[in-house]
């Protein structure tokens, strides 16, 4: 008996040490099954590697090794009972086909989730290329929805780094009614022509900061939508793409306003825009104010500063009336470079509500090119200049009586 009951003990503590052990190391997907061949579909495994994180008392990490993994699709809800940290160091792909993706869900959605870390060095392949072929929502307002890469929805106090989203079939990161979000050391890649691939889409959130990131896609770098509020934006590098965009605003009824946006120290590269506000001509009212651009570099970026509120691509405007949103408190300061237009700055504001206490400083923009003398575009707005400004900004910009 004695003999025995040692054995029990033995093997009891040896069985204890081994689960104190898997509550302290990280949760490696493929000791639970995922095969990193390319072809074995892990989403199962990811769904069971995030409920037992997420129901930890402790701090736990799931691990994604070396290697590529297929992922279906997946969704990593919250609220969790201690910091997640989910650490990939492989590549995951996406299935290139995007009906393989459940339809009006997202290839990877994160929600309701507080102190989170995604890392590793990884990658997410989005596989876009077929998808992009099947993309009408650039050109139809009544189209079929691409799978976003990351969706975070309602996730706060979490921060996104050394990661690496390659060609998303649309937006590569759509936040909706985040706070204290971070991303670093973040590179997004995608071909310039590839369609609606948004680098990060920002919306209804709070407290975003993204630093010392590249990003390179076929539509804006970075776009800013209704809802979003002190966004700090520093040390990017953008391009090829749209540029980084405030907008569009004013295409949809009830839209909250975007306050306190600042863009700063990035370099700007062949893009089709620089940094951008822009509203649909449309009455659907909103506002976008305390936003504030500094220290940029552009590298031959078409329209390097433009205000938009004539904004309609592709056509699709069914209401020209003037719009509605009211912009005030942008600064446009120390901006330098060369464009490859020669309207280097653009200020549309709109007719019916100019925009206010706009500020332009220190602007010197070159265009080497042959399609006329470089020169900038107002009206609707009478900005405050100062500094050296090349070319000469606004010189006979007026407002209109009815709105003065």
């Amino acid at each position: 008996m004695a003999g025995a009951f040692g054995i029990t003990l033995l093997c009891s503590w040896l069985f204890f040490t081994c689960i104190v052990q898997a509550q302290t190391g990280p949760i490696d997907v493929t000791q639970l099954g995922a095969k990193p061949d390319g072809s074995a579909d892990m989403s199962q495994v990811l769904a069971d590697a995030w409920k037992q994180a997420c129901n930890s008392t402790t701090a736990t990490t799931i691990l994604i090794p070396k290697g590529t993994f297929l992922l279906k699709e997946a969704s990593l809800v919250g609220p969790c009972k201690a910091p997640v940290e989910v650490q990939i160091q492989g590549t995951i792909k996406a299935p290139e086909d995007p009906a393989q993706i459940s339809k009006d869900k997202e290839w990877m959605t994160i929600m309701y989730v507080d102190q989170l870390t995604l890392t590793g060095g990884g990658t997410l392949d989005g596989q876009g290329a077929k998808a992009w072929t099947q993309n009408e929502c650039r050109v139809k307002t009544e189209c079929s929805k691409l799978p976003n890469t990351l969706s975070v929805n309602f996730v706060n106090n979490t921060v996104i780094r050394d990661l690496t989203s390659l060609n998303s079939k649309l937006f590569h990161v759509n936040l909706f009614g985040c706070n204290n979000i971070t991303f670093q050391h973040f590179t997004i890649t995608a071909p310039g022509d590839s369609p609606n691939t948004d680098g990060i889409h920002i919306g209804h959130s709070t407290g975003v900061v993204i630093t010392d990131s590249n990003i390179g896609t076929g539509d804006d770098c970075i776009s800013i939508g209704d809802g979003a509020k002190q966004v700090n934006i520093s040390k990017v590098t953008c391009g090829p793409g749209h540029g980084i965009s405030v907008g569009s605003l004013g295409r949809y009824d009830n839209e909250l306003p975007v306050e306190g946006i600042f863009v700063t120290d990035c370099t700007i590269s062949g893009t089709l825009n620089g940094v951008r506000v822009k509203s649909w001509p449309a009455a659907k009212s909103g506002s976008a104010t305390n936003m504030h651009f500094e220290g940029i570099i552009m590298q031959n970026v078409s329209n390097p500063v433009i205000i938009d509120q004539e904004y309609c691509p592709n056509n699709q405007c069914t209401n020209t009336a003037p719009s509605s949103v009211k912009i005030a408190q942008v600064s446009f300061k120390n901006i330098t470079g060369t464009s490859a237009t020669p309207a280097v700055v653009t200020l549309l504001c709109s007719k019916s509500i100019p925009c206010e206490g706009v500020e332009v400083a220190d602007i010197d923009l070159a265009y080497n090119g042959n399609q006329g003398n470089v020169s900038s575009n107002c009206a609707n707005v009478k900005p405050a200049l100062s500094g050296k400004l090349n070319p000469p900004i606004c010189a006979n910009a007026t407002i209109p009586a009815q709105a003065a």
